[in-house]
């Protein structure tokens, strides 16, 4: 490896570089995937990765994002660039496609951090290297500004992130997009230039074209000033995180895992409240919602709760919606069917379906996005007891995944007598929208519904085995 101490330039981004893999306390000779776009940030980042670690500890990550008719050409100049320093490369084609509302800046960015992550995984590194610097720092500060966003927008870029699938390092944090210019100078290295950086229509581009230029001639420490501002509303941040964790471990449902008591919550002020909710959807992996959105959310909580009409609550946000169900608080699926009361009106029915049982564990439905499991019974084990079925009555005749359509009856003992499934539902807690699952009958009778049971009138209790155990798994259930 070269000397990293001939020129001043060398030795600040060196410094730089392995004080960050260091702090990030990574396995000996892990493996670093640096972001390689081919422009002059990364082009920098990746010579000195290899200066500073060796080319064998380093992969090239490029993403294709077909945005720009250079994009071809963009691509064989970072293949090109890493073979020149021995390095392995790998590069993903990407489609940006946007949300509603999305920009297309905010869709590229989301689809290449995707695809970064996915070239981790397959090349097993411990760590992505990303080129942004102190420049790149000072405009998301100024733009996050000018769009009113809150402590955690204005935290901007952390040096370090844990929210990949692997640990996201930004070594050239604190230098200046000039000092790393001085560094390619030095090393003799190309880079290429996206033409879009100069079009002004975008609002980085404009601040940083139009803006800065006039700020650092009257605030030549401007930078410096918002790399303070993002490091302490990072911090201010940290403790709204902490704040929240407290309140969530008070306002969580202990019946329902993942779900929020609804009178606990409102009994926060709004401040807590908001602060809360978005922590509570951070952590359900779910999309950041606006300050207007949350503001609506609450509103909603609170009308809610004041006409105690709970049930009929739904706000739908990121292809989920919020749900109220005897005072819980869930975040269930967006197409979520309610069927509260088929009694008076089904919903659309889904295509039955049928299989002739032949021994089967596994019979995937992907229309109710899940499958029913049928797990083997031990006889010698007390598992024979209880909710089973024996083998003889799966193979009497076809089996059926059918919707509800209403007015279905079942047994859930054997002295019990036959109620319908919206009594059992509402005896047993399950909420409206959790009920839209596949009915599991044999031939015409009804045997199994998930949440539910086994249907004894179809299948009475066996004294001779072998058994099996009806288990309804939603796909992330799924092992």
């Amino acid at each position: 490896m070269t000397s990293d101490s001939e020129t001043p330039a060398g030795r600040l981004v060196c410094e730089a570089l392995r004080a960050a893999v260091s702090a990030a306390d990574l396995p000996p000779d892990a493996l670093l995937a640096v972001a390689l776009s081919g422009g002059l940030d990364s082009t920098v980042l990746l010579d000195a990765t290899v200066r500073c670690f060796g080319a064998a500890r380093v992969v090239a990550s490029h993403i294709h994002h077909g945005l720009s008719p250079n994009a071809n050409a963009w691509a064989a100049h970072c293949e090109r660039f890493a073979a020149s320093l021995d390095v392995a490369y790998a590069a993903r084609h990407v489609d940006v496609a946007r949300a509603g509302g999305e920009s297309l800046e905010a869709a590229a960015r989301d689809a290449r951090y995707r695809a970064l992550d996915e070239l981790c995984d397959e090349h097993a590194a411990s760590a992505l290297l990303i080129a942004h610097h102190a420049d790149d720092q000072a405009e998301t500060v100024l733009l996050q500004l000018l769009r009113g966003a809150g402590v955690a927008g204005l935290a901007a870029m952390a040096p370090q992130r844990a929210d990949g699938a692997v640990p996201r390092l930004r070594p050239l944090l604190r230098l200046l997009r000039a000092q790393l210019e001085q560094y390619a100078h030095e090393r003799d290295l190309s880079w290429i230039d996206d033409e879009s950086n100069a079009d002004t229509r975008y609002s980085r581009n404009a601040l940083r074209h139009d803006v800065l230029p006039v700020l650092a001639v009257h605030f030549p420490g401007f930078r410096d000033a918002l790399a303070r501002t993002a490091s302490h509303a990072a911090a201010a941040q940290r403790l709204l995180d902490q704040l929240a964790r407290i309140d969530l471990e008070h306002v969580a449902h202990a019946d329902e895992a993942g779900a929020l008591k609804l009178d606990a919550l409102l009994a926060l002020d709004d401040d807590r409240v908001i602060n809360l909710m978005r922590h509570w959807i951070r952590a359900r992996g779910l999309q950041a919602a606006s300050s207007v959105r949350i503001a609506d959310m609450l509103r909603q909580l609170r009308d809610a709760a004041a006409a105690r009409d709970g049930h009929a609550l739904r706000v739908d946000h990121a292809g989920h919606c919020l749900r109220v169900y005897r005072g819980a608080l869930f975040w269930e699926a967006g197409d979520s069917t309610d069927t509260a009361d088929l009694d008076e009106g089904a919903p659309a029915q889904k295509t039955a379906l049928e299989l002739h049982w032949q021994g089967d564990e596994v019979w995937r439905l992907p229309q109710w996005r899940g499958s029913f499991v049928f797990e083997p019974v031990d006889a010698s084990t007390n598992d024979a007891a209880g909710d089973v079925v024996g083998e003889g009555v799966l193979r009497t005749a076809p089996l059926v995944a059918r919707s509800r359509a209403g007015g279905e009856r079942m047994r859930v003992a054997g002295e019990a007598p036959s109620r319908t499934l919206k009594n059992l539902f509402q005896e047993r807690g399950v909420p409206a929208w959790k009920r839209d699952v596949p009915l599991l009958f044999i031939g015409e009778a009804l045997l199994f519904v998930p949440h539910l049971g086994v249907n004894r009138e179809a299948a009475p209790e066996a004294a001779h085995g072998p058994w099996r155990r009806i288990v309804w798994r939603p796909d992330l259930l799924l092992a």
